[in-house]
């Protein structure tokens, strides 16, 4: 008997007792704080359909799989029905689960035509692979279309393809504005498959659930209604994602899984206290690296996350190191890493070595979170929190395939991760989080307006997908000279150009900056416009493919960045300046003492320099001035005003420090409330706001538009004031660290800071009636 995307059971050679070797010593010296085991669970079956094509039922047994799992079964009787949501574990066979029915369409209709769509390029040549080897001759003609496709071949894949993968951001610039090319493939279209949906969330997933009603229109203009199927990781609302994201009402979700799982070990690993009084612990990265060895030493495949791109480079550059040190360097080359701004024949040669086994190890963004095939897997280490226990959980669902797997946590210094630290039951108790989006956000609906009537001229026949308040917002378009009215319809105004070049779905900036050698002029690599003046500024040390290179030149308004080989022992860090303008107050909420706004800022920010610090130490080795143009937004957020009774005794610095401390634990602890990222935030806090004519602290939304993540801050304000406070008053360090009050994203590089005196600022606002609030 043979399971769809059964598991491999053959382990290889791993030492175990060396990996326990060193969870054993980790865990004398107090630097693990939690153990716990993730039972095994049997997996379900069931036969495969009885009308099935025989055409695919053959391919299946060519692979000696004659059984489903339970699920997948499910997923095939409901997908029959009506638009469907599969929301289950990692390595599950979900993509088994929606193959067979899409592929079943197109082997009885040699007309029929399907559309899956990726968040990542990876993820679709993974899948692209799947196909071809269920070896279905010309029945299936499955081809990529994105930006990495030669201009050459594209003709003969809308003219032939039967099911095409793309990802978003091409189905949005590249295929919707010319889906006159696309008739034949729209007119046709029998199914959408959205893979990896948990992913479309916040700004991203908000941008995508316009592309998705863009898409139906165009296919519903051809007299095509595709079936919807999504597929996500676990999330606790699976149906309110798929209905938001798509605008498809009575979605069946698929939730029940019945893959076997071989369990695995839970580690919650937090750095040692160097410096008690100051808080400091030792570094999550060199912890991360120096436990990475040790499993590559075990010969346990390995993948290791973190966030920041930066951060990966780091560790690999550590692991290498240590491993080349002790005289291992067979082992160092088997250690790479993977994230986003590598050129396309780096990622595919990456991801080759990861399937062959010719890497042991890999350090990765969370580009190599989502469902790419990478081999079997023992561990998963993940540095940092990622933002969501649905993240976190779908990190460690990578190790444990093919046996008993090892998932490891290991904290930062950031205040989340030590909240954890201190009750690993919030971590380990606490339930997936819901995805929250909001496709009718003023600013990002109405970028996709402009881009709907390029494709085809608005009507009020369009309401039903693209809004009830449609008019209304075409109005507001043609006010603004960007629209045109032609009788009942609404048009591009002349000027108006392509409108999908000018909407990023991904960043707030739809450019992007090259990297190139100024040795070679080689291509290197991209970076986002909107962080190029934060990263690679003049005098930058940027990270790439594991070296270190020195920023050259920068040319924002050529988009190039000039860089040479760095062989230096330090690092850079930018400062910023912030100023937020009020646009429009949209609430407003007082209690004594307390002004509270939420509405809509432009935000402005300006790199003014950079410190250079060293690698050993962190400590500042010099400050280097610099003059940048700066940058501005506009998005939503909070902000409250402080009257001087509860400002006693805080004037000056102190009052300074004091609002910048409290506006960053505010920031930290909202992830708890709001579902967000504190990534997807940033702050301002003065003694003075030209404005508000007083002290005013603000939190705002680190994307154009904003998609809620504030109106949930100042909904449960009580909470995050009282949360805020609590992260302070339990820090035991002196004068305030990472773990309470400073933050790694501060562009004023955490100056002034004044732990006590926020501390006190957060009681009385308490005592004066913001909190507590009941919670739900």
């Amino acid at each position: 008997m043979a399971i769809a995307n059964a598991y491999d059971r053959n382990v290889s050679d791993v030492d175990h007792e060396l990996w326990q070797d060193s969870l054993r010593a980790a865990e004398q010296d107090e630097r693990i704080v939690s153990r716990s085991e993730e039972p095994p669970r049997r997996g379900r079956s069931e036969p495969l359909p009885s009308d099935l094509h025989p055409k695919l039922a053959e391919a299946l047994a060519a692979q000696g799989i004659d059984e489903l799992y339970s699920h997948q079964g499910e997923a095939w009787d409901a997908i029959a029905e009506g638009p469907v949501i599969l929301s289950t574990g990692t390595a599950s066979g979900k993509s088994m689960a929606f193959n067979l029915p899409v592929l079943d369409t197109l082997l009885r209709d040699p007309r029929a035509r399907a559309l899956y769509i990726y968040p990542s390029k990876a993820l679709a040549q993974d899948q692209a692979r799947a196909l071809q080897e269920l070896g279905l001759g010309k029945a299936l003609r499955p081809a990529i279309y994105d930006g990495d496709t030669p201009r050459a071949e594209r003709g003969a894949i809308r003219r032939k393809s039967n099911l095409v993968l793309t990802n978003p951001d091409m189905l949005h610039v590249g295929i919707l504005p010319r889906h006159e090319q696309w008739a034949d493939f729209l007119g046709n279209l029998a199914a959408i498959v959205v893979d990896e949906a948990h992913v479309y969330r916040g700004v991203f997933g908000s941008h995508v659930g316009n592309v998705l009603r863009r898409l139906r229109r165009l296919a519903g203009a051809r007299g095509t209604a595709p079936r919807m199927i999504l597929a996500s990781a676990t999330i606790a609302n699976p149906v309110e994602l798929a209905e938001t994201l798509t605008g498809v009402p009575d979605f069946t979700v698929v939730k029940t899984d019945g893959a076997p799982s071989e369990g695995r070990e839970v580690v919650l690993w937090n750095p040692p206290l160097l410096d008690e009084e100051l808080g400091s612990r030792a570094s999550s990265l060199g912890e991360a690296a120096d436990l990475l060895c040790d499993l590559v030493r075990s010969g346990t495949r390995t993948i290791c996350f973190i966030k920041s791109r930066k951060a990966v480079e780091l560790i690999h550059r550590m692991a290498t190191d240590r491993l080349r040190a002790a005289g291992q360097k067979e082992l160092a080359a088997r250690i790479a890493p993977y994230r986003a701004g590598y050129t396309p024949q780096q990622r595919r040669d990456l991801e080759r070595r990861l399937q062959e086994g010719e890497l042991l190890a890999v350090v990765a963004t969370n580009a190599l979170e989502l469902g790419i095939d990478i081999g079997y897997l023992d561990a998963a280490v993940v540095v940092g929190f990622p933002g969501t226990v649905a993240s976190l959980k779908q990190m460690w669902g990578r190790a444990g395939r093919r046996g008993r797997g090892l998932a490891v946590y290991i904290a930062g210094d950031d205040a989340l991760d030590q909240f954890f630290c201190r009750h690993p039951e919030a971590l380990l108790e606490r339930p997936v989080e819901s995805a929250v989006l909001d496709p009718s956000s003023l600013e990002i609906r109405g970028a996709h307006l402009l881009c709907a009537a390029f494709e085809s001229p608005i009507s009020a026949n369009d309401e039903e997908l693209l809004g009830p308040d449609l008019r209304n917002r075409c109005e507001a378009l043609v006010s603004a000279g960007l629209l045109r009215q032609r009788g009942s319809q609404y048009q591009p105004a002349k000027a108006a150009g392509y409108p999908a070049g000018d909407v990023s779905l991904r960043s707030s900036s739809p450019s992007t900056v090259v990297l190139a050698d100024s040795a070679s002029g080689e291509l290197l690599g991209t970076i986002e416009l909107a962080r190029a003046a934060s990263t690679v500024h003049p005098g930058a040390i940027y990270l790439h493919m594991g070296s270190a290179y020195e920023v050259e030149t920068l040319d924002l308004e050529s988009g190039t960045a000039s860089i040479s080989r760095f062989e230096g022992n330090w690092y850079t860090q930018a400062k910023r300046e912030t100023d937020t303008w009020i646009e429009r107050t949209i609430e407003t909420r007082e209690s004594e003492g307390v002004v509270l706004n939420y509405g809509e800022v432009v935000v402005t920010e300006t790199v003014t320099g950079y410190q250079r610090k060293s690698l050993k130490d962190h400590a500042t080795i010099d400050w280097t001035p610099l003059a940048l143009p700066p940058s501005e937004f506009a998005t939503r957020a909070i902000w409250f005003g402080i009257d001087a009774k509860l400002l006693d005794g805080l004037d000056g610095e102190l009052l300074l420090g004091a609002l910048h401390a409290a506006e960053h634990a505010q920031i930290a602890v909202l992830p708890l409330l709001a579902m967000c990222d504190r990534w997807d935030l940033g702050g301002l806090s003065t003694n003075i706001h030209q404005q508000t004519g007083g002290p005013t602290i603000f939190i705002h939304e680190g994307h154009p538009g904003g998609v809620g993540l504030t109106r949930q801050a100042f909904t449960v304000f009580k909470d995050l004031v009282r949360d805020a406070h609590d992260l302070i008053a339990e820090c035991p360090c002196r004068a305030g660290c990472p773990s309470c009050v400073q933050s790694p994203k501060c562009g004023n590089l955490n100056e002034p800071l004044a732990k006590d005196a926020a501390r006190l600022l957060l009681k009385r606002m308490l005592e004066a009636g913001v909190g507590p609030a009941k919670r739900n």
